[in-house]
């Protein structure tokens, strides 16, 4: 039995069911129905399930709970000083952290928070936060996020963030200090005269390979990157594939070499290519990319993927992958990609998709 956490624009939809039948799944329950779920996820080490909703009343708010068929507790927190002119507009991500009780969000405007109690309260990271605002970062077309976080497995003093659009960031003190990285990124929809300075630099997704955390793939607005020394070099992995332009990413945590993306026709057109919906699988480092496409749509699909709605759970041969769609849609492969079921259909437009 697998569970899926699959948030929406019109609650979070908690679906459970057996990916080897390859039928649909259940709903288990639906949770803060009405409201915009931009993210939820479950602490595979405390089983602690985690949500970022954003009310209609009380706006963005992280909650919590142990049992998501039950009560739902508020954090407190994630917030930002009182007496300021910055609100909270939108909880990107959540993630674990590499030390007992150490979890991460990413939030809009970009900014980073830490709990160091299994989430139930959260700080703002200080040092980050004053080179945003002593620097120009401008907002993409979603806003101005911290969506993407990398710990570095083993070891909580080191971790890499990505903005949009402010580029890569990289911390190896528990982020009391703050360098970028840059180099190789190549802002496409930029003048080319303003292109090797600025810092308008917008990182689509990030994730780190697990068994060689030196490596980072990175879907780019534009563009698919891999980098080999933490982040602070970039090369561009696009060719093969039918648009560099795209949000998802997903990676074999047991290969350093795999990949997973879901391209788009383009910023202007954000909708999958050729009118069929295929998920894109490299083993080789971007060298080349492998199109799957065994159950899904295949002719007039025009299907939106957004940033977090592709999940995964194991690893090699046996990795299961979900994807859900604006459409209501969700997708799941039991074989690495090979094939594909109908996971739901019809629910609202899908926002966030993972494994429980």
């Amino acid at each position: 039995m697998t569970e899926l956490l699959v948030g929406t624009k019109k609650g979070l939809f908690v679906l459970r069911g057996d990916p080897q039948a390859g039928e649909p799944f259940e709903i288990a329950t639906r949770a803060f129905p009405g409201d915009v779920v931009e993210f939820a996820m479950r602490d595979p080490r405390t089983g602690r399930y985690f949500a970022g909703h954003t009310s209609g009343f009380y706006g963005p708010r992280l909650m919590y709970t142990d049992d998501p068929t039950g009560e739902w507790i508020q954090a407190e927190g994630p917030s930002f000083p009182e007496g300021g002119d910055v609100s909270l507009e939108r909880i990107w991500m959540i993630r674990p952290g590499e030390a007992d009780g150490l979890l991460y969000a990413g939030v809009a405007p970009a900014a980073l928070f830490t709990s160091t109690n299994d989430g139930e309260s959260w700080s703002l990271n200080e040092a980050l936060w004053k080179e945003h605002q002593a620097g120009d970062w401008q907002p993409g077309a979603g806003g101005l996020a911290l969506h993407s976080i990398c710990p570095w497995p083993g070891d909580p003093q080191r971790l890499a963030v990505g903005v949009s659009a402010a580029g890569v960031w990289i911390t190896e003190d528990g982020g009391q200090t703050w360098r970028t990285g840059y180099a190789g990124l190549v802002p496409e929809y930029m003048p080319e005269e303003a292109r090797e300075d600025t810092n308008a630099l917008c990182v689509h997704n990030m994730h780190r390979a697990p068994t060689r955390p030196e490596r980072l793939f990175m879907q780019f607005h534009g563009n698919v990157y891999r980098s080999d020394d933490e982040g602070s070099s970039w090369q561009e992995i696009k060719a093969g594939l039918p648009s560099g332009f795209g949000f998802p990413l997903v990676i074999d945590p047991s290969d350093a070499d795999s990949a997973y993306v879901i391209p788009l026709i383009a910023d202007i057109d954000r909708v999958t290519p050729d009118a069929r919906v295929r998920v894109f699988e490299t083993r080789d480092a971007g060298s080349t990319w492998a199109a799957h496409g065994d159950g899904l749509p295949s002719n007039e699909a025009y299907l939106t993927v957004l940033r977090q709605a592709f999940g995964s759970t194991g690893q090699g041969p046996d990795m299961q992958l979900y994807f859900g769609a604006t459409s209501g849609d969700v997708f799941g492969s039991p074989d690495a990609g090979s094939s594909w079921f109908h996971v739901h259909e019809r629910l609202a437009p899908v926002t966030s998709v993972r494994v429980a």
